[in-house]
C-alpha cells in the first residue's frame, strides 16, 4: 500500500507544527473547552501547544482502544487514557519528530501522576497507519544504497513492515479520534486515509472526527499554496464531501455531533467552519449523543 503526498505541501505541515511544538502558534487552532479535572495530570508545556477544533476526546469511553490521528503534543492522548482507564489504552500517531519527543517526554509524567501508563506514541502517517516510519528507519540504517536501488529497499522494507509489525492492526481498535488533522492530508492520500480509519476499527467501532470544513469548494489557488495547507484553509473539504468520504470508505451511520454556526475564518468568501461527527464500522455497539443527522442530505 503506498499513495503519493506532495513534498511541498507535506513539509509545509511538517515544519509548521514542528514550528508548534516548540512555540505557542495560535493561529492554528480554535478555541476549545476542556473539562479542567481531566487537565491536571497534563504538564502545562503540553496544554500551551495544543492545536485544534473540537475535543473529540470527550466521546471516548471507559476501557476501550483509542487511536488519536496527529496526536501532536499527546493533550487529547493524556486526555482519553484518563477516560479509558488502566483497563483501557491510548495510541498516538504523528509523523512531527518534535511533537512525538514533546508528547513522549511528558508520557511518563502524566503517567505517574495517574497511577498508570497506557499511553504510546509511534511516528507514522495517518493515511498509512500500517507503517511506523521509526522501524523503517531502523530497519534501512546501515543499508548502502543509491537511486533506484536506495527507493527500492525502502519500499521492499516498508512493504514487510505493514504486513509483519503494522503500526496499528487490523480490527484492534474501538474508537479513532482526530481533531484538525484529516484536512492537513493531501486530496489524493484522503481516500486511503479513511480507508485506513475503516481497517484499523473493531466491528462497532466508531471514528470520533473534529475538523474545518467549507461551505464551499476550495479554489485552485487555495489549494496550491502551502502556507494556507498548514493553516487547516487549502486542505477543508466541503461537509457534503466530508460525509461523503467517510461513506465511500465503508463507515456510516454518521452523526453531526457539534456544529459551529460562526465561521472559523472566511477566505474569499468561502466559510470555514468546525464540525465533529462520529461515523461507525458496521452496527454500532453504541450510539453516541448527536445534534443532528449527517450526510449527503442533510450535512
Amino acid at each position: 500500500m503506498s499513495s503519493e503526498v506532495s513534498p511541498s505541501i507535506e513539509t509545509a505541515v511538517r515544519e509548521r507544527y514542528a514550528e508548534g511544538a516548540t512555540q505557542q502558534v495560535p493561529e492554528l487552532c480554535c478555541a476549545v473547552s476542556y473539562d479542567p479535572a481531566l487537565l491536571e495530570a497534563i504538564p502545562a508545556e503540553v496544554t500551551e501547544r495544543d492545536y485544534g477544533c473540537g475535543d473529540p476526546s470527550k466521546f471516548v469511553r471507559a476501557g476501550e482502544t483509542v487511536l488519536d490521528l496527529g496526536s501532536g503534543g499527546g493533550k487529547a492522548c493524556f486526555i482519553a487514557a484518563q477516560v479509558v482507564g488502566a483497563e483501557g489504552s491510548v495510541i498516538g500517531v504523528d509523523m512531527t519528530p518534535e511533537m512525538l519527543d514533546l508528547a513522549r517526554r511528558n508520557a511518563p509524567v502524566v503517567a505517574e501522576r495517574l497511577g498508570y501508563a497506557n499511553v504510546s506514541f509511534r511516528r507514522g502517517r495517518i493515511q498509512d497507519l500500517g507503517l511506523d516510519l521509526d522501524l523503517l528507519d531502523e530497519a534501512l540504517r546501515g543499508q548502502h544504497a543509491d537511486g533506484s536501488d536506495a527507493w527500492l529497499r525502502a519500499e521492499q522494507a516498508a512493504a514487510g513492515l505493514r504486513a509483519k509489525q503494522p503500526m496499528v492492526g487490523s480490527n484492534t481498535v474501538d474508537t479513532v479520534i482526530s481533531n484538525c488533522v484529516l484536512n492537513l492530508v493531501e486530496p489524493d492520500a484522503k481516500p486511503m486515509m479513511f480507508r485506513e480509519i475503516r481497517r484499523v476499527l473493531r466491528p462497532g467501532g466508531r471514528a470520533v472526527i473534529s475538523d474545518i470544513v467549507s461551505d464551499a469548494p476550495v479554489p485552485p489557488r487555495l489549494r496550491d499554496d502551502p502556507e494556507m495547507w498548514s493553516g487547516c484553509i487549502s486542505g477543508a473539504m466541503t461537509e457534503s464531501d466530508f460525509a461523503e468520504a467517510f461513506l465511500a470508505a465503508g463507515l456510516g451511520g454518521l452523526q453531526m455531533l457539534e456544529r459551529d454556526e460562526q465561521p472559523w475564518q472566511t477566505v474569499e468568501g468561502i466559510e470555514f467552519r468546525s464540525i465533529t461527527v462520529a461515523a461507525y464500522k458496521g452496527e454500532p455497539s453504541e450510539k453516541l449523543d448527536a445534534a443532528a443527522c449527517c450526510g449527503p442530505d442533510c450535512c
